[in-house]
């Protein structure tokens, strides 16, 4: 693609928009050149989507100025900004769940054939070219429902790839991606930017922004902090000039007793899913569930609290047998389960935040068969304003919240229910560092009065920072227990790639052995 390589692709400067009397952007500046990757960073609540949304045609700005290609640019759709060339991969997938995902990639834009016929092989075999291009192997026919988020990210960036856009907006594109994904991810970024294309990259993750980006913009509280060249700045200026104060400390992580076993599991198997899965979690302790996206962790999860149904095994809870299949056993038990994903599986996105928190304790609110409003709100508050929800109002609808702040208020739902195990998955998925250092200080403290949690992370830093024993789970196998003292980066990353052949040949006689012998592996 040939461009002007001198003519930004994309300028915003003073842009401003409010919604009634919240000004939700008060200075929205950026410049991103052809042939560019531009970071744009800040806070949950910095102003980034809202911007994102100007640009794509979601919003109207009330002020500023606003060109694209050099000329003055004021979409009044999503349809006007793509076919302007302009092409936005969101945070969370929105695909259409009873369609094909080749039918999800082209929706409102399919290819015709003659009698002005959809031309379904045509679809199929572009969608087959971009999917090799990316390096993924999805089935175009398979239909979008039951997808991993995962591969529901990938059919996001392939119907973005699909546009040839000018601009690339990627919110967030990396969030549920494995590392193998994210390397091909940035790969395929990489030719796009060489291609001469305009690319926006948003991300909380620091390392993946230094990696790809050549320019970031930081926001802050709905203004333009400043632009900096990614190889004239660190991990702490960025930090520092997204919240305004230096946050020294992202893993608190405390010392606490730990004692008896609070959760345990044996021999838990799911036929094609998990094998031989056996652990436990103890009070006061934080374990760390590892491994690769697909690895098996949170399946294994979900059938430990009852979601998923599982072949054979034992689950107990404070030496209480928990029947397999049946949450509601597990949360009357004294389990919690927050999910990775909270928008489709955590919240209730339009109703309260009162409504969400109190939702899984609306038994012990009842008064007569009656739950009123401020008996929802009282119980609600304690717990919102323990975790730090900011929120105008306990009435406040969810879907409006910041992500950071959505995943809160459904950490608050079932810490409300006085849980003596916490199952966290993804905690800190797409939310900033600030709240990432608030959630992390959250679990630190519920290990410190005794709670037993145990946490799923893709982020490997998380992991080693905040557990005190981490378990790594690959194809399905528990290939390695690590103490914290003895878990490495190499250890880790060997473990989660162990083939299934060899994880059964070093299984030996019993679960046991095996997390023993898979313990002792030394980094590759």
């Amino acid at each position: 693609m040939v461009t002007d390589a001198d003519v930004p692709v994309l300028e915003l400067e003073g842009v401003r928009k409010t919604f009634g009397s919240v000004v939700a952007l008060a200075d929205g500046t950026l410049t991103v050149h052809p042939g560019s990757v531009h970071a744009l960073v800040g806070e949950n609540g910095a102003g980034k989507s809202t911007l994102i949304k100007i640009v794509a045609g979601l919003h109207k700005r009330d002020e500023g100025v606003f060109r694209f290609r050099g000329a003055g640019a004021e979409f009044s759709s999503t349809a006007d900004a793509k076919a302007a060339g302009i092409a936005v991969i969101y945070q969370e997938p929105t695909l259409f769940p009873d369609l094909s995902v080749t039918e999800n990639i082209f929706m409102g834009r399919q290819p015709l054939g003659g009698g002005r016929r959809i031309d379904k092989h045509a679809m199929v075999n572009e969608a087959l070219r971009i999917f090799d291009r990316l390096g993924v192997d999805l089935d175009p026919h398979r239909p979008a429902q039951g997808l991993s988020i995962a591969d529901q990210q990938i059919i996001e960036i392939a119907k973005a790839i699909s546009l040839d856009a000018h601009l690339l907006i990627m919110d967030e594109p990396t969030a549920a991606l494995s590392g193998m994904e994210v390397e091909r991810l940035f790969n395929v970024t990489r030719s796009l930017r060489d291609e001469g294309r305009g690319i926006v990259f948003i991300s909380h993750r620091f390392d993946e922004v230094f990696d790809l980006s050549d320019t970031i913009t930081v926001m802050r509280d709905g203004s333009y902090i400043g632009t900096v060249a990614t190889d004239e700045t660190t991990n702490d200026e960025l930090v520092t000039m997204m919240v305004g104060r230096e946050v020294k400390d992202l893993y608190p992580k405390t010392p606490a007793e730990i004692g008896e076993a609070v959760l345990e599991v044996e021999g838990l198997n799911s036929a094609g899913t998990f094998h031989d899965v056996s652990f436990n979690v103890r009070a006061g302790e934080i374990v760390g569930l590892a491994g690769l996206v697909g690895a098996g962790r949170s399946e294994i999860a979900r059938a430990v609290f009852g979601v998923d149904p599982y072949d054979s095994g034992t689950v107990k809870l404070a030496g209480q047998h928990i029947p397999k299949h049946r949450p509601a056993a597990a949360i009357e038990a004294g389990m919690a389960l927050v999910p990775e994903d909270r928008r489709q599986q955590g919240l209730v996105v339009e109703s309260s935040v009162a409504e969400n928190i109190g939702a899984a304790i609306r038994g012990h609110l009842q008064k007569f068969g009656i739950i009123t409003r401020s008996a929802e709100n009282r119980a609600a508050s304690s717990w919102a304003g323990r975790l730090q929800v900011k929120t105008a109002a306990m009435s406040m609808n969810a879907a409006t919240m910041s992500g950071g702040n959505q995943q809160k208020v459904v950490i608050a739902k079932w810490l409300a229910t006085d849980p003596k195990l916490l199952i966290i998955d993804e905690p800190t998925r797409g939310i900033d560092v600030g709240t990432k250092s608030e959630v992390h200080r959250l679990l630190s403290q519920l290990a410190g009065e005794g709670m037993a949690i145990l946490m799923i992370s893709s982020e490997l830093p998380e992991v080693l920072g905040m557990a005190d024993r981490v378990l790594v789970v690959s194809e399905g196998r528990i290939t390695a227990e690590l103490a914290r003292e003895d878990a490495t980066p190499e250890k880790v990353m060997h473990a989660a790639t162990v083939r299934r052949e060899e994880a059964i040949e070093n299984s030996g006689s019993s679960p046991a052995d095996h997390l023993a012998t898979a313990g002792e592996v030394n980094g590759r």
